[in-house]
């Protein structure tokens, strides 16, 4: 998948920076902000997959960076992103999805009209022949343009529009504000079950205090992307992939009480059966299940028992 960022109408790769030749070409489209990827969105990208699929034409997902409630203060604006844009992009590749279209959304853009982004983005730039679109979704200047508004110009310009209904779960609707409260909350398993697929936490490998080596379990620390949100601080079941193969992982969330009193809140991971300097990569981590809250232990060798505790109930996890 390749990914383009649109910004003060000059289009560029959004890996290099450089100025690139987007043409529009016949595409199927759809448009969101879809944080977290979830399983409502996922029916919609399915749907966007298999329309592009069946009539030759390149799959075409348009987004928005930052997310447009954090310009807008729509709704209180959005308090933690389920997925960074990087995340964002990994998860929408492997669902099939051939260009991810990047909107850079400032105040000015917000102000266009929903025939403006239509004009000019779905049809001018990008070359719409068919628009997948979620029932309640809204776009343009105050939200005013809609599933009408696409069905009123579809006629004018030549291309279709398919409307993909609510989906629920157990009589509740899938949704981004949802699943940010069953993470708060440490749900983890009820959030991956929104969400269709395990939360995942990205982050560059750097270097830390090293306490972890002195009791026999090293971790690796992850500097995390500014607004992602974490879940209630706790130690959680996870698994990463390095260099093809795939590991278990207990990641701690929060603060370390034991050895840092006073700490802020950190993200790092055991990783079981690697041993391997990882400082500097990227590394993904996907949280399969919530072990147990963070806690404060009256010393290290205390701190390191439950650890091995832990360590053995990851081991027999099975997913």
């Amino acid at each position: 998948m390749r990914i383009a960022l649109y910004k003060d109408g000059r289009v560029t790769d959004y890996d290099t920076g450089e100025e690139m030749a987007f043409a529009a070409e016949p595409s199927v489209v759809t448009v969101g902000s879809y944080d977290g990827v979830h399983a409502g969105h996922r029916r919609i990208i399915g749907k966007l997959v298999d329309a592009a699929s069946a009539r030759n034409l390149r799959s075409v997902v348009v987004t928005f960076e930052p997310h447009p409630r954090s310009v807008i203060g729509d709704r209180g604006g959005v308090s933690g992103l389920l997925t960074l844009l990087d995340e964002k992009a990994e998860l929408l590749e492997t669902l099939g999805v051939d260009w991810l279209f990047v909107v850079s959304f400032d105040k000015d853009f917000a102000a266009q009209s929903s025939e403006f982004f239509i004009d000019t983005v779905l049809l001018g730039l990008i070359g719409a022949k068919r628009v997948v679109i979620g029932y309640d979704h809204g776009f343009g200047r105050g939200r005013r343009g809609g599933v009408g508004t696409l069905r009123r110009t579809a006629s004018k310009k030549g291309f279709s529009v398919e409307v993909v209904d609510e989906v629920r779960l157990q009589a509740e609707h899938f949704s981004s504000t949802r699943i940010r409260s069953f993470l708060r909350e440490g749900r983890i398993r009820e959030a991956n079950l929104f969400l269709g697929a395990p939360y995942m936490i990205s982050g560059e490998v750097v270097h830390g205090a090293k306490r972890g080596r002195s009791i026999g379990f090293p971790t690796v620390n992850l500097r995390i992307g500014s607004g992602k949100l974490l879940p209630k601080h706790g130690v959680y079941v996870a698994s990463t992939c390095i260099d093809g193969r795939e590991y278990k992982a207990m990641m701690n969330i929060g603060t370390k009480p034991t050895v840092s009193p006073e700490g802020s809140p950190a993200v790092e991971a055991h990783i079981l059966g690697h041993s391997e300097e990882l400082y500097g990569r990227k590394l993904t981590f996907y949280l399969l299940d919530r072990l147990r809250d963070e806690m404060r232990f009256r010393s290290l060798g205390e701190l390191r028992e439950q650890l091995q505790k832990d360590e053995k109930v990851v081991e027999r996890y099975d997913k």
